[in-house]
C-alpha cells in the first residue's frame, strides 16, 4: 500500500514526539512492505516566524492532497504571554479545522494496568475502561457570536447548532458504535434541562437512533456525566456530546490513563483526516528529549487504523503496551528511572520490526538507545 502522508510538526515538543511517530510508520512500512511517502509542511509559532502567517497556503494545499495528516502541537510562550499578538499560532489550527471541515474530534480513552498508580482514582475504577469522546469541533459556543458592550460591563457569546451539524456527527458516533470491538451503547451528554441547543441535539439523537436499534441510547446531563466519568468511568462505551461540554470531559477523562502524554486523538471531516496526541507543545520539555511520545505514537496507530491497516495499528498498541509494561518510560511518569523521546521511539520501532526479543533486560538498553546488548 502506498499513502501520502503530511506531517506538520509544530512547535515546541511537537518535532521531537512526531519525529519518533514517523520512526514508527516507517518501520510498519518495512515490515509490512507498505510505502508512505511524507511531506512536511508549517503552522503555528514556528510558521509565523518564518513565513508571517500561522497557516501557510502550502500547508493547506498539502493537507487537502494527502491520505491523513500526523500533527505535532501548537503554541508558543512569546504568544501566549503577549495579549497584544494579533497573529497566533492557535489561529493556524482553526484556520486548518475550517479548511479541511474537520467537525469530529475522537479521543479514545483507556487504562494501563501498570500505570494505575499514576492515576488519581482507585485501581477498581480504572479496570475495563474503554471508551471513545466523540466532541462535535466546528460549532456550538465556541463559533457563535461574541459581543460585549461599550462599557465593558455586559458580554454574550451565543450557542447555535444546526440539525445537520448534530446529524453528521451523531451518525459518526453511531457508526463506530456498531463496530465488533465497541459496545453497542451510545450516551449523549447535554444540557438538556437548561439549553434549548441541548434539546435539539437530544431529538435529532432520538431521530437518528431508530436507525440504529442494534445501539441502546443513554442521555446523561453533563455535570452527572463528568461525576460519573470518575465514579464508573467503564460504563462508557461511545460518548456524543457538543463542543464545549467536549472539550471539558475529554480533558478530565484523560487523568484516567495517568499522564496527559499517553492521549490521542483524530479529527474526522468530510475529507483528510487529522492525528495528534491531546496534550500542547510544553515549551518548557522543547529540545531536551524528555516529552512522552507515546500520545503521538499511538495516534499513528489511529491513522494505520483510519487507512484499514488494522493489524499494523495493533502491533504498535501492542509495543506501546510492551514499554509500558517493561517500565520503558519517559520522566512524566517515572521521573528517576525514565528514558528519553527517542528511546522510546526506538523501542518501539524495534519491537513491530521484530528485532526485541520477548524478554530483555533493562540494564542492557542505553539511555539515548535501544540498542541491546
Amino acid at each position: 500500500m502506498k499513502k501520502h502522508i503530511t506531517v506538520i510538526e509544530g512547535d515546541g515538543i511537537g518535532p521531537e514526539v512526531t519525529r519518533q511517530s514517523v520512526k514508527v510508520l516507517n518501520a510498519i512500512a518495512e515490515r509490512f512492505g507498505h510505502e508512505f511517502d511524507y511531506t512536511y509542511c508549517l503552522m503555528g509559532a514556528v510558521a509565523i516566524d518564518k513565513t508571517g502567517n500561522p497557516l501557510p497556503d502550502e500547508t493547506i494545499e498539502s493537507c487537502l492532497n494527502s491520505d491523513a495528516v500526523l500533527f505535532g502541537a501548537i503554541g508558543h510562550p512569546k504568544y501566549d504571554n503577549d495579549p497584544t499578538a494579533k497573529v497566533r499560532p492557535e489561529q493556524g489550527l482553526l484556520k486548518l479545522r475550517k479548511s479541511l471541515q474537520l467537525y469530529a474530534n475522537l479521543r479514545p480513552i483507556s487504562t494501563y494496568a501498570s500505570l494505575q498508580h499514576l492515576s488519581p482514582l482507585k485501581a477498581k475504577q480504572l479496570e475495563g475502561v474503554d471508551f471513545i469522546i466523540f466532541r462535535e469541533l466546528t460549532g456550538g459556543i465556541y463559533f457563535g457570536k461574541k459581543e460585549i458592550n461599550a462599557e465593558g460591563t455586559q458580554a454574550s457569546d451565543d450557542c447555535i447548532y444546526t440539525r445537520e451539524e448534530i446529524e453528521r456527527i451523531a451518525h459518526l458516533a453511531f457508526h463506530f458504535a456498531q463496530k465488533p470491538e465497541r459496545r453497542k451503547k451510545l450516551t449523549l451528554v447535554d444540557k438538556a434541562n437548561v439549553l434549548e441547543t441541548s434539546r435539539l441535539w437530544r431529538k435529532v439523537v432520538q431521530d437518528i437512533a431508530k436507525e440504529y436499534p442494534d445501539v441502546t441510547v443513554e442521555y446523561m446531563f453533563v455535570d452527572n456525566a463528568a461525576m460519573q466519568i470518575i465514579l464508573n468511568p467503564k460504563q462508557f462505551d461511545i460518548v456524543l456530546t457538543e463542543n464545549m461540554f467536549g472539550d471539558i470531559i475529554s480533558d478530565e477523562a484523560s487523568v484516567l490513563s495517568g499522564s496527559l502524554g499517553l492521549m490521542p486523538s483524530a479529527s474526522v471531516g468530510k475529507g483528510t483526516v487529522l492525528f495528534e496526541p491531546i496534550h500542547g507543545s510544553y515549551p518548557q520539555a522543547a529540545g531536551k528529549d524528555i516529552a512522552n511520545p507515546l500520545g503521538s505514537i499511538l495516534s499513528g496507530a489511529m491513522l494505520l487504523e483510519y487507512l484499514s491497516l488494522t493489524q499494523e495499528a495493533a502491533l504498535v498498541r501492542e509495543a506501546v503496551n510492551w514499554t509500558l509494561e517493561n517500565s520503558f518510560v519517559t520522566k512524566d511518569i517515572d521521573p528517576v528511572n525514565f528514558y528519553f523521546t527517542s528511546t522510546i521511539g526506538e523501542l518501539i520501532s524495534d519491537y513491530v520490526s521484530g528485532k526485541i526479543p520477548a524478554s530483555v533486560k533493562k540494564e542492557n538498553i542505553e539511555l539515548r538507545k535501544s540498542t541491546i546488548i
